[in-house]
């Protein structure tokens, strides 16, 4: 639910690329296959990084030409400085702000009414 009412936030302030980037590099991780992990690879590279990409993300030129320059040969770390650079922008910027939105008071408030349940079952 939180990440879920997180995205809808994203999604309000246009910037839903950096949730969407962080996942499928953390998907990526997770990638055994050499095979799989290169089509998964390019599929970030041509989704989130590349110049005029669907989602492209705000990271700084070194970061994205290091990138480029070693996505025919991917590894699992590959993406790893972009990645930290969209968890940091978000952890600073939107999440501070998320925090102060309508989209997190109705998550809090639908957790307090689970919680209530749960616990008062006669309610």
């Amino acid at each position: 639910d939180g990440l879920a009412a997180f995205r809808t936030f994203l999604k309000s302030e246009f910037s839903e690329e950096n949730v969407d980037f962080w996942l499928a590099c953390e998907d990526f991780k997770k990638t055994k296959s050499s095979t799989k992990m290169a089509a998964k690879a390019q599929k970030i590279y041509s989704d989130f990084i590349q110049a005029d990409a669907p989602k492209e993300i705000n990271i700084d030129f070194h970061t994205k030409n290091d990138i480029s320059q070693n996505i025919s040969e991917p590894t699992l770390s590959c993406f790893d400085d972009a990645q930290r650079l969209i968890y940091s922008l978000m952890a600073k910027d939107s999440f501070p702000r998320f925090l102060r939105s309508e989209e997190y008071k109705d998550l809090v408030k639908k957790q307090k009414n689970r919680n209530q349940k749960r616990w008062l079952p006669f309610m």
